[in-house]
C-alpha cells in the first residue's frame, strides 16, 4: 500500500533542480542559495494553497521565478525585455524530421561550451530555454511558472534555441581558430 504523500520531502526532492535554475537567474552560488532558501520558505509558508494532484515542481519553479523577479525588481526594475509572441500559425507547423542543425551542434559540444553559449543568452531567452530542455517542463508549465502566454513560451524557446546554436557555432568556430591559427572563420 502507498504511503501518503509528505508535501516536506515531495518539496525537498526538487531541491536539486531549483538550484540549477536559481544559479542559472543569478549567476552568483551565494545568491542562488539565497533564492532556494527564499523559494521553500514561501513555499512551505503557503503550502495550503498548493493543490495535491497537480505539479508541484511547476508550483516550486512559479514560487522561485516570482521571487527572483521581484528581488529584482525591488533592486532595479523589471528585467524582463519585451519579446513578441509567436508568429501565427508556429504552433501547427510541423518539425522537419531528423535532429535539427541546433540539436546536431549540442550534440557536438562539450558542458563547458554549452554552459558559457547559455550564460551569454539574454535572460528571458536563457530561462525559457533552461525551463524545457533542461528541467523539462511543458510549454504550459513554463508559462505558468514565467507568467507568460504559451506563444511567448514558444516563442523564446524558438528564438533562444536558434540564439544557443548561433552561440556555441561562434564558440567552436573561435576554439579552432585557437588551436589552429591557419585555421580562417567562414566570411574573413
Amino acid at each position: 500500500m502507498a504511503q501518503p504523500s509528505n508535501f516536506g520531502d515531495d518539496a525537498l526532492g526538487h531541491l536539486d533542480a531549483l538550484y540549477a535554475t536559481a544559479r542559472r537567474l543569478t549567476r552568483n552560488p551565494a545568491e542562488a542559495e539565497d533564492l532556494v532558501q527564499d523559494t521553500y520558505v514561501k513555499a512551505f509558508r503557503h503550502q495550503r494553497r498548493f493543490r495535491p494532484g497537480t505539479n508541484l515542481r511547476a508550483w516550486l519553479f512559479a514560487i522561485l521565478h516570482n521571487t527572483f523577479l521581484n528581488d529584482i525588481r525591488r533592486r532595479k526594475g523589471s528585467p524582463v525585455e519585451a519579446v513578441d509572441d509567436a508568429a501565427p500559425g508556429a504552433a501547427d507547423r510541423q518539425p522537419a524530421p531528423g535532429p535539427t542543425p541546433e540539436d546536431a551542434l549540442v550534440a557536438e559540444a562539450t558542458a563547458a561550451e554549452i554552459d558559457a553559449a547559455l550564460a551569454a543568452l539574454p535572460e528571458p531567452y536563457r530561462e525559457a530555454v533552461w525551463l524545457r530542455d533542461v528541467q523539462e517542463l511543458s510549454y504550459a508549465e513554463i508559462a505558468g511558472v514565467l507568467q507568460v502566454p504559451a506563444g511567448t513560451v514558444m516563442s523564446r524557446i524558438a528564438r533562444g534555441r536558434r540564439l544557443l546554436h548561433d552561440r556555441l557555432h561562434h564558440i567552436r568556430a573561435s576554439a579552432i581558430r585557437t588551436a589552429d591559427p591557419g585555421v580562417k572563420a567562414k566570411g574573413t
